[in-house]
Parts: C-alpha cells; structure tokens; sequence
C-alpha cells in the first residue's frame, strides 16, 4: 500500500495541476476576451489554496519519508509548468513503487533472523 504522505501529495499535485489547467485554459481566456474578470478573481483564489495545499504536502514528504531535496526542487517547479504535475506524477509514482519494494523487501530480512 502506498505511503500516505505519498498519496496526499500525488492527489495534490494532480488537483494543482487542474486548477492551472482551468485557470490558464478557462478563467483568462473569460476575462480577456469576454470581459469577466470575476473568473480569474475566484479561479486564482482556489488554485492558489490548492498550490499551498501542495507546497505543504511537498514540506511533508521532505520530512518524512526523506527524499532527496532535489524531488522537493522539482515537485515546486512543476506545478508552474501546465501539464508539469502529471508528468511528475509518474516519477512519483514510479518512487513510491521503489520504496514500497524496499519496504517489503526489509521486513522480509527482519523475518527470516
């Protein structure tokens, strides 16, 4: 089973990188073209709870589960990047997999002694 830490910051990402998505690809193209400013003022309020939501989520994964600083460098860089998050995501995923058969792998020693 995945780390919880892991997930939280997986779900996060995949949530930042839509509410970027919604706020490039919806919310400006409204107050640009269509004179509705209203939709970058609410779309840019709850992509950017989101986008702290997920710097937290990062923080807590750093801590944590201890994974190289260079993956927390990274994970905040791709949320500015359309399309980044879901990317990354795959990264992420492929780690927790690794760590998962580390895991595994330990408690298997510690059962054999």
């Amino acid at each position: 089973m995945e780390r919880k830490e892991i997930k939280f910051l997986r779900t996060m990402g995949i949530w930042d990188g839509i509410s970027l998505l919604v706020l490039l690809g919806i919310a400006m193209p409204l107050k640009y073209f269509a004179d509705l400013p209203i939709a970058v003022r609410i779309t840019g309020s709850v992509h950017g709870a989101i986008f702290i939501t997920y710097a937290f989520a990062i923080l807590i994964v750093q801590l944590r589960v201890k994974w190289a600083f260079f993956y927390s460098v990274i994970a905040g860089a791709v949320a500015f990047i359309p399309f980044g998050n879901f990317v990354f995501d795959k990264h992420i995923k492929r780690y927790s997999d690794s760590l998962q058969a580390k895991e595994k792998k330990a408690v298997q020693n510690t059962e054999v002694v």
